[in-house]
């Protein structure tokens, strides 16, 4: 039996890929529930020919452990909680626990991670702000583990399910009440270029200057990282221009905290002086000095549907046809906008 092209993937029996491997069935259901007594040179040789014939463990047979595994690419405090929050309510409803991990900043978990959740066998993963290789992916649709990817740094492809929020449009009715203040100086502070929700955000800043015939001077546009001190550090460039923006939309909260701070330290007061937007509405957006006027996108209700999502793929008989939902962002007025000082 010689493996197909990839073109060519067949269903393939456990029995028959042990065969094509040279070793015995049990052998590869080891493979297949994570075991570490199997000889590296075997497991991969397994692996590869379980990806080659587009192997699924039937979900009868794919006994699950009472877990759900979120995965981090950065856990972050107030943001993460959020999400947390939300993965925990499905989970204790549906009375599982919740694994939490995180990536260390990599967009991609490490090479031991898929082994890992291979052997705990969890109801399903829900991944945040990362995704998955494609030896990632192919191991856990062969244990018929179900993934969803939650607000994905990149395009996750037209067959992974995926949650998200209407990131271009929270920029532009941010960006659009800053205008229609009478600000025409607007500066943006991104979050990092290679996530899809950072550049939507910047599109949609864009797309309300464009609309309202004002130009997007490329000056005033700053590349940041979500981090407190990105939004501290590019504030106190964008603030300290001869010609300084008149209002700053962040691409999320951190960085608005951080512009605050940045404004403090040069002299200049919010809203008086410069308006600041920013997006997430974290629960310390109600409790700055002043408000935060920002977007609010639903993070525990985004981290709510992820889970359902995934554990309804679990509960299928057949494979479900990938979804990608986007949940809708609202712009929250608080006290640190106004109208331009004029004079």
């Amino acid at each position: 039996m010689t493996p197909p092209k990839p073109a060519e993937t067949q269903t393939a029996t456990l029995a028959e890929i042990a065969r094509e491997a040279g070793v015995s069935a049990p052998t590869v259901s080891k493979v297949l529930n994570g075991r570490a007594d199997v000889a590296p040179a075997t497991r991969t040789r397994v692996e590869e020919l379980l990806r080659a014939y587009g192997y699924r463990r039937r979900r009868a047979e794919a006994s699950r452990s009472p877990l759900i595994d979120l995965v981090f690419h950065e856990l972050e405090s107030a943001w993460a909680m959020e999400v947390i929050r939300g993965v925990e309510n499905v989970a204790r409803d549906a009375g599982l626990s919740v694994v939490l991990s995180e990536s260390a900043g990599r967009l991609t978990p490490g090479r031991t991670w898929a082994d890992q959740v291979a052997a705990r066998r969890p109801h399903g993963v829900v991944l945040v702000l990362s995704g998955l290789d494609e030896s990632q992916r192919a191991l856990l649709l062969s244990r018929s583990i179900p993934f969803v990817v939650m607000d994905p740094a990149g395009d996750p492809g037209p067959d992974v399910p995926s949650i998200g929020a209407t990131n271009w449009q929270g920029g532009l009715a941010a960006t659009r009440h800053l205008v229609e203040l009478g600000h025409r100086r607007i500066g943006a502070i991104s979050g990092p270029s290679r996530m899809m929700c950072s550049r939507a955000r910047v599109d949609g800043y864009r797309a309300a200057l464009e609309t309202a015939g004002l130009p997007v001077d490329q000056r005033l546009v700053k590349a940041g990282d979500f981090h407190h001190d990105a939004g501290y550090r590019l504030g106190l460039e964008l603030l300290g221009m001869p010609d300084r923006p008149t209002a700053v939309f962040t691409g999320n909260d951190l960085q608005a905290l951080g512009l605050y701070e940045a404004a403090r330290e040069l002299g200049l007061r919010i809203p008086e002086d410069v308006s600041v937007v920013g997006f997430d509405d974290l629960p310390v957006a109600r409790w700055v000095g002043p408000p935060l006027t920002t977007v609010r996108q639903p993070l525990t209700e985004m981290a709510e549907a992820a889970a359902r999502l995934v554990l309804e793929m679990g509960r299928a008989a057949e494979a479900t046809t990938a979804t990608r939902v986007e949940l809708a962002t609202s712009l929250v007025v608080r006290s640190s906008t106004a109208p331009p000082a004029t004079g």
